[in-house]
């Protein structure tokens, strides 16, 4: 029966590369001052930005990136020559991830407008709290603004529309920012008038608010909308200014008076500060001259998932569902059959709907199919491969882990392994007990010249653990036949019980690698414990994954030897 095949689409994100180059070109050699840059995305920045360069001439400076008072990264650069150009080049790659700007939690107290942060809180925004002496425009604007308790959102979002409406934005090529008094009697500004004029407000209204430069990239909407603004003709890019309040629980929050908007991904913080001056671009001084200055910017798109808005085009639909047919006509040639699963995914020819091969852990043959397919695999692929039966995954709600099965060779084709018949099958049970496992541990200490009688450890189910369950058993039941709903819980239980807790499990060996008289060599110690036997931590697991690892000696952590 032929597949369908499905294509799973990503994040749907746009990821653009911005480009920022401002020159100054002087008529004269000058000498430059130290000079500060604040063109390095703000830790802060919500718009994940996974590539940044800066290019600075002249080439022969020094650079020391250092970070100001308010977290914002800066580079001071200083020029030991002369020059008659002075370059910065920054480029970026960003990703447009959609941001929602009101995806935000707020303490409860701060839900509501009017609120006063709490002591501590307002004595470390009190930089960010301090406003400029109002004059009467800014005095009549806070005065007409309501008071009325209503959501801290829904406030600011009116307040920010506000200045929208009536602060018509302009580009300014003059030097600094207006006072607030001059926007509101202009009713103008550049994007940093009105930033500004917005940091003084809230302030006024107890709020407390930050100036912020950055990058504001706008891109082309892919529908026209059917209302409202129509958004950017052509992706692009520029320098911005916007502010942001804090608001207890949610942090600083960007709000653009331009546009009447909460900050969202085309908002990259490069510096955000309680003053202006400490956020502008590039600061310095040059020696008296005349300048040349030249800025550009772009913003291009380096990649684009499909989505609702701009799916993939026939052509590409076209081109897909080609390579599903060919990939469809490739598995059924090789007769591959699928199955869902986190890996590639076995099932048992003759049992495919058991409850092993879909939903249990285990069952009645998985463990020998498991093993008969590792070794057809190594026969196939590694022979003189090196077969580990060993612990797989753990899911949550199961009681034990899951086995894993691992093949290892080497690519030159040399067997890491001589001896396959000396490999055991994992399902198999060839009698041996506590006595063989005592015989074995005694000879194989031997041979690594350690006495046996003097480190070997027994190793015995904790009878304290088992003994609680017996006396919370019924008194007419038997703990060899102890009726437990768990079928793991009831086995374990009963196979303990009837091997006795005076019986030992298995035996320990402490093994460490070091240094003797001779070089290289393997060493052991007693292991001391508190209640003079070695107890297990009760469960199914092998004997080495249930040793009681906390009972070992205590040692300070800069003496704890390391093997």
């Amino acid at each position: 029966m032929r597949s369908e095949t499905f294509f799973f689409l990503g994040s749907m994100g746009i990821r653009v590369a911005l480009h920022h180059k401002t020159d100054y070109e002087y008529d004269r050699l000058v000498t430059l001052s130290p000079q500060t840059v604040r063109l390095r995305p703000a830790p802060h920045s919500r718009t994940p930005v996974t590539s940044y360069s800066l290019r600075i001439e002249p080439k022969d400076h020094f650079i020391n990136w250092q970070q100001d008072p308010h977290g914002n990264f800066l580079a001071r650069l200083v020029f030991p020559n002369a020059t008659r150009k002075f370059s910065l080049e920054v480029s970026l790659i960003a990703d447009m991830t959609v941001i929602n700007p009101f995806d935000f939690f707020l303490e409860p107290y701060a839900e509501k407008y009017p609120f006063r942060y709490e002591s501590l809180e307002e004595r470390e925004l009190k930089p960010f709290l301090e406003p400029l002496p109002p004059g009467p425009l800014l005095e009549k604007f806070l005065a007409s603004i309501n008071r009325r308790e209503v959501r801290i959102a829904d406030f600011l979002v009116d307040l920010n529309q506000r200045l929208q409406r009536e602060i018509r934005y302009m580009i300014r090529m003059e030097p600094g920012i207006q006072a607030p008094e001059d926007t509101l009697k202009l009713a103008s500004g550049s994007c940093r008038d009105t930033a500004w004029l917005l940091v003084q407000i809230l302030r006024r209204l107890g709020l407390a608010a930050r100036f912020v430069s950055g990058y504001l990239i706008q891109l082309k909407p892919d529908v026209k909308p059917l209302e409202g603004p129509a958004g950017a003709s052509e992706d692009c890019t520029d320098l911005h200014a916007w502010a942001e309040v804090y608001l207890t629980g949610a942090g600083w929050i960007g709000l653009d008076p331009t546009s009447g908007l909460f900050a969202g991904e085309g908002h990259i913080p490069l510096a955000a500060s309680p003053e202006p001056q400490s956020a502008a671009p590039v600061s310095g001084l040059v020696s008296e001259c005349e300048v040349e200055f030249i800025h550009e910017m772009s913003v291009t798109r380096v990649h684009e998932d499909p989505r609702v808005t701009k799916p993939y085009t026939e052509e590409e639909w076209q081109c897909l569902n080609a390579l599903g047919n060919q990939i469809d006509d490739e598995l059924t040639a090789g007769d591959v059959r699928l199955t869902m699963g986190g890996e590639p995914t076995f099932v048992s020819i003759d049992d495919m709907d058991g409850e092993e091969w879909n939903t249990a852990a285990l069952g009645p043959d998985k463990l020998r199919l498991g093993g008969e397919l590792l070794k057809r695999l190594r026969d196939k692929f590694a022979p003189g491969g090196f077969l580990h039966f060993g612990q797989g995954k753990w899911y949550p709600g199961e009681s034990l882990p899951r086995w894993a099965f691992s093949c290892y060779w080497r690519t030159d084709g040399l067997p890491l392994w001589h001896y396959p018949e000396w490999v055991a099958d994992a399902d198999r049970d060839y009698g041996f007990g506590a006595a063989d496992a005592e015989r074995f541990a005694e000879e194989f200490a031997r041979t690594l010249s350690i006495d046996p009688k003097e480190y070997l450890v027994a190793a015995y189910e904790d009878p304290l653990a088992y003994l609680l369950k017996e006396r919370e058993l019924p008194v007419n039941v038997d703990p060899e036949d102890n009726k437990l709903d768990n079928p793991e819980e009831r086995e374990r239980l009963r196979r303990v019980f009837e091997r006795g807790l005076g019986s030992p499990v298995g035996f320990v060996l402490p093994l460490q690698r070091g240094y003797g008289k001779n070089g290289p060599e393997w060493q052991t110690a007693l292991w001391m414990l508190r209640s003079r036997h070695l107890f297990l931590v009760p469960g199914d697991s092998p004997v080495g994954l249930r040793l009681p690892l906390h009972s070992l000696p205590w040692e300070p952590a800069g003496q704890i030897r390391q093997a």
